[in-house]
């Protein structure tokens, strides 16, 4: 270790405890702090990203409903939060199904948990299995570098079952204030964009510019062809640009939720195996066979 340093936690730290208070209480979080960015892990909601912070400053959504462990309807229990994986069984809304699956309101359960010389490293485990059914496992791996802008969310989604299975995911990653503004926008190649809805239609041609919230107004939401898996949301006035990219060949599909309404002022970044509504499909994954996805969120200043 540099002779500078009498303990590590003065460059870095990873610490494990369980929330106390209000409608968060019993959930299990692991505070990941590499020295530029610290972010907060969900152990008891499939060990997603609850908030991601640069230099001291949030750049995630967190919505009204704020964190919680039970298990209520969905609208009122959304968090937000800077990853909500959404899947294996459904993403978006259709009949007979969980709003955006389960998968996020699933425990982890944590193989390995370090910060050293070498980053921090968390290791998980969250499966999916019914009686007579699917036996999914996703292997988790989550990686920063000491000093680093970076994280890095690696997971394996794996058949352990003797059938083939169906699956779908859908990474929303969210973006709140200061990060999101009116002024921000859209850095990246986008072949092609198309609305999902009648209102987002109307409003396609400003689909790169964040704007004021707007009490009352309709959430719009976009399909994006992107040249590159990358993209990035940049705020000139905050100094900072956000940058989201991932593994095109298992991620095909790009959604951009962009909510500009008072009190949910959120824009969504999600990479995604399938589109939503009536382009919805499945992928199917055989008995032993395991499946890649990599996921990179990164914050610099201009």
């Amino acid at each position: 270790m540099d002779g500078r340093i009498s303990n590590f936690q003065q460059i870095g730290s990873l610490r494990r405890y369980t929330l106390m208070d209000g409608t968060a209480q019993g959930l299990e979080v692991l505070d990941c702090d590499n020295g530029k960015i610290r972010f907060l892990l969900n152990v008891s909601k499939a060990c997603d990203i609850m908030q991601l912070y640069h230099k001291g400053q949030n750049v995630s959504f967190v919505s009204k409903n704020g964190f919680t462990k039970r298990e209520i309807p969905f609208l009122n229990r959304f968090e937000g939060g800077m990853l909500y994986t959404c899947g294996l069984d459904n993403v978006g809304g259709r009949d007979g199904y969980e709003l955006h699956g389960t998968f996020h309101n699933t425990p982890a359960q944590i193989l390995r948990a370090a910060c050293d010389e070498q980053g921090i490293t968390v290791e998980a485990v969250i499966r999916n299995s019914a009686l007579f059914g699917q036996n999914l496992v996703i292997k988790r791996k989550i990686f920063t570098a000491i000093g680093s802008d970076n994280v890095t969310l690696e997971d394996t989604l794996v058949n352990e079952g003797h059938l083939a299975a169906e699956y779908c995911l859908l990474y929303h990653i969210n973006v709140g204030y200061p990060m999101l503004d009116a002024g921000a926008r859209l850095v990246g190649e986008i072949v092609k964009c198309t609305p999902r809805t009648p209102w987002s239609k109307e409003n396609i041609a400003a689909h790169k510019e964040m704007v004021q919230p707007t009490a009352g107004e309709e959430e719009m939401c976009y399909y994006l062809e992107l040249a590159q898996p990358e993209i990035s949301l940049v705020n000139d006035r905050l100094g900072k640009k956000l940058t989201v990219s991932y593994t095109p060949e298992t991620l095909p599909h790009f959604v951009e939720w962009k909510s500009m309404v008072c009190g949910d002022y959120a824009l969504g970044l999600e990479p995604a195996t399938t589109q939503l509504d009536d382009t919805f499909a499945r992928k199917t994954i055989g008995a032993g066979e395991s499946v890649a996805f990599r996921v990179n969120i990164a914050v610099a200043d201009l």
